[in-house]
């Protein structure tokens, strides 16, 4: 598992070879079956989470009642409810995997030592979530210019891996559709 990190950390920024043993002591594996919870709205967060296996929703529940995913995880990405992971507070977002998922876990505490023992990670953590935050900024200048056929269009072609794993009804409430839009959206295009 956490040769698959430092895979990720490699292609990212340099690190030597030799760094990976000083990384692993920082995380903790753990295995998510489909459907299990990573984080629940309304607990504190503690952790953030790194996608080695599967794939995990970020989501909130809305005042209707109804559940808002906002976000997905696959493989070599990372996922939090990153305000709360900061000061761990409370969690404004649940994470769900999606389908059997292992990831490897970094506290906060844990994090803040290994930044001041492996300088070279902050170089890391800086080009991973400057670039998701890039992504984040994309995605609502794409809510706010593109139709809903035009988005969903765009979706399909940038990330055709996501229609294959992530169940309709998800991708539906991502997309901010109904799962009856996404069906007759999806008859349309790929009849």
């Amino acid at each position: 598992m956490i040769q698959q990190l430092h895979n990720h950390i490699s292609k990212t920024c340099p690190i030597q070879p030799a760094t990976v043993s000083l990384i692993e002591p920082f995380f903790e594996h753990k295995v998510y079956k489909k459907k299990e919870l990573l984080l629940s709205e309304g607990q504190r967060c503690f952790e953030k989470f790194f996608i080695s296996k599967g794939c995990v929703q970020l989501c909130y529940l809305k005042q209707n009642g109804t559940e808002q995913t906002i976000d997905f995880a696959i493989e070599n990405w990372w996922i939090s409810d990153f305000m709360a992971f900061s000061a761990g507070g409370i969690a404004q977002f649940s994470i769900r995997a999606t389908e059997n998922t292992d990831v490897l876990c970094i506290s906060a505490d844990k994090q803040f030592q290994l930044l001041s023992e492996v300088p070279e990670m902050e170089a890391y953590f800086h080009l991973v979530f400057q670039r998701a935050y890039a992504a984040s900024q994309m995605r609502i200048r794409y809510l706010y210019e593109f139709s809903k056929e035009e988005l969903y269009l765009h979706f399909l072609e940038r990330f055709p891996a996501f229609t294959q794993r992530v169940p309709q009804y998800l991708l539906a409430s991502f997309l901010g559709f109904t799962p009856e839009y996404l069906s007759e959206l999806r008859k349309k295009f790929l009849s």
